[in-house]
Parts: C-alpha cells; structure tokens; sequence
C-alpha cells in the first residue's frame, strides 16, 4: 500500500495555478470543505483536499463568485458538487437571470408578515427540522417558482425569500414559538402550538407583535454594507485623485490577487497603446491585455474606445482583454463587448472597480474585526 503524500498549502496552490496568496486566500475561505490533517505539528492536505480546491477553481474559472461558489455548496453540499458538478454549474448557469432583480417577481415573494403562521405549521407535527428542510417545506406549501426562490435583492447578493424566512424564524424563536435545539435545527414549542389554536384575532395581534421584533444581525448586516457602499465611494473618489501611471499599476495589482499570474505595466514602453499584461495563469500559458483609463465620472466610454481596444488586441494575435476605467460604459460599448466572438472583453466600471478592490484588499486595510458567537451545541452533548 502506497503512503499518500501530504501537501502544504503552498503546493497545493501551485498545482491547481493559483498563487501563493491567492491559494492562501480561497483555502482559507472555504476552510470548512477543506479537509486538513496534522502532521509533525503541521497542518497539511490531503489527496480529496486538492481534489476539492480544483473544484472551486473549476467553479471560478466558469465565472462564478468566491460567495456564489459557498451558497452553493451550502445548498447543495460538498458531496453532491463533487458528484454532479457539471449538472450543478450548469443549473445555477441556467438561473443566472434569477439572479437580477425583478420587482415584478420581487412583489410576489409572501412577506414576513405571511410567513410567521405558515413556519409554524411546517413544524406542527413536534419533530424536529432543519432550516433547509423548513425552507423546502415552505416553497412546496406556498406553491413557490423557482424565480421566486432565487429572486435577490438590487444590488445585493442575499435571496429575499432566504432572508425573510432568517427574519421569521429569529422571531418566532425570540417570541418562544419555536427552540433550536442543534445547530440550524428547530423544534415548535408548546406556545408556538398555543398560537396555532389560538382565535384569527388573537394570531392576527401577535403577527403585530411579532413584525417589531427585529434581528440584530440584521442590522448589523445592512449597517456593514452600508459602511461598504460609503467605503466604496471614498475609494472611487481616491483612484481619481492618483496618478495615471499610478492608476495603471493598482489595476494590475488588482488583478493579479484576483488570482491571475504576473502583471506587468506597458504603456510605458508604448507597447500599442495597451496599457498592462497579466498572465492568466501562474504558467503564463496565454496572456490578457487590460486597457486602464482613469476617466472623470461623467465621462463615458463609448463603443469606440472599446472598439479601438478590440483592435489593439487583434494586433497582438489576443483573445482576452479586460477594460477598466473609473467612469462607466455606454450601452453601445456593453452591446459591443458582448456580442464579439472572436475574442472576450470584461468591461468593469467604477462602481464595480472599486468594489473589486475592497473584496481583494487592494488598497484597503482592515480597520476593525467584529467577531458574532454562538452556542457551541456539540459541547453540550454527553459523551
């Protein structure tokens, strides 16, 4: 029998192309699907551990986000991505108009208020359920679309069926309607079956009630992104403050701790009016031309100027090209971008730029680190 041989985080990260840091970054990220084991003091991976990082770079490389990737995983769990992971990549791909708002959609989603009864009638019975398994039973007895189940807030990552249904059961279970009694897992309590019996004006006087209980988390959460969106504009503010060489440099530096190889400025050396080189991979095995313009916010770019791009790039033989600037894209340049076969070309405005560096820590720091904690339900289980 063959002895597996271990791998360090940084192995494990070269064989799959990533960085160092990158690797270091998206380990660390999704620690808990990660297996690890500790050798001579050591925290090493495994041979299902390298299997499970190609997955997540597969996953990437298709276009999906670091939190796509773990709301899938949460959803559909590691087992099963491993399994079908074809046949998951391409049912979220299939969704991913679901996944801007529609507020056609958005106003058919029950409310909080017409969640609160249904919740407790999931769990009637007095067994205990996950909160998967109530969600699933809730979108089965309201008769949901999947439109419906996927639909997420403007501008925001967050399912609102998902995030209503949190909001219901922090309620419920405030109010003593329902116990969590392991992790994630609920029971109805005698008061939550007391409510159920009780008369239509009574339950209607609690809903009242129950409506002004508000989770902390979620304050807490919309006053993080509310920071966010304030950092976001600061930041956008600063990039236009800086240098245009100094500009073409933080670009690059964004992109390669998004994961690609090494970047390099060019302009400088009037390299065809494109303005860095990063390498998609560490091997460099094909390279992406990135065309940087620190432009006023109110100035756009025109299907022309991503036109001209095109064409700089034809020059070079390039297939992929990333357009960045500190304004924002017309119409046409979008329209122009997506219907070019021959090549790819990501357009990436201001909003999204400075968005990007916050996510990748460029050019930010880490002022101060809210830690939330929760009971720990496995401790308190007898041996």
């Amino acid at each position: 029998m063959v002895k597996e041989k271990y791998l360090t985080k940084t192995k494990m990260s070269e064989l799959v192309g990533w960085s160092e840091a990158n690797g270091r970054r998206w380990v660390k990220y999704f620690k808990e699907y990660i297996p690890t084991i500790k050798y001579n003091n050591k925290e090493l991976y495994t041979s299902e551990s390298l299997q499970i990082v190609k997955l997540l770079k597969n996953f990437s490389n298709e276009g999906f986000t670091m939190l796509e990737i773990k709301d899938i995983l949460k959803k559909e769990g590691i087992q099963k991505v491993k399994k079908n992971a074809m046949e998951i990549k391409s049912k979220y791909e299939k969704n991913e108009s679901n996944k801007s708002y529609n507020e056609n959609i958005a106003d058919t989603i029950p409310s909080n208020r017409n969640l609160l009864i249904p919740f407790l009638q999931m769990i009637q019975d007095g067994n205990s359920y996950s909160a998967h398994e109530i969600t699933e039973k809730l979108v089965h007895f309201l008769n949901l679309t999947e439109d419906q189940r996927l639909m997420r807030y403007e501008n925001k990552s967050d399912s609102i069926l998902l995030s209503r249904i949190r909001s219901v059961r922090y309620s419920l279970k405030k109010e003593g309607y329902v116990e969590e009694i392991s992790k994630l897992t609920y029971k109805i309590t005698s008061e939550g079956i007391g409510l159920l019996n009780d008369t239509q004006r009574e339950i209607e006087n609690e809903i009242n009630e129950l409506e002004k209980v508000v989770d902390p988390l979620t304050v807490v959460n919309e006053k993080i992104e509310e920071l966010k969106n304030e950092l976001s504009d600061n930041l956008l503010k600063q990039l236009m403050n800086v240098h245009w060489k100094k500009f073409e440099d933080i670009v690059v530096d964004l992109l390669t701790a998004m994961g690609y190889g090494d970047g390099e400025v060019t302009q400088r050396s009037n390299d065809g009016g494109l303005d860095g080189i990063i390498k998609e991979d560490k091997l460099g095995l094909e390279n992406i031309y990135v065309q940087a313009k620190k432009w006023a916010s109110n100035k756009s770019v025109g299907r022309e100027v991503v036109q001209s791009f095109s064409g700089a790039l034809d020059a070079k033989g390039a297939r992929k090209g990333v357009f960045i600037t500190t304004s924002y894209f017309t119409e046409g340049a979008k329209n122009y971008a997506h219907r070019l076969e021959s090549k790819k070309i990501i357009l990436i405005d201001g909003k999204e730029l400075s968005k990007l560096m916050i996510d990748y820590n460029v050019g930010v720091e880490i002022n101060n680190t809210i830690v939330l904690k929760g009971i720990d339900f496995d401790y308190f289980k007898d041996e």
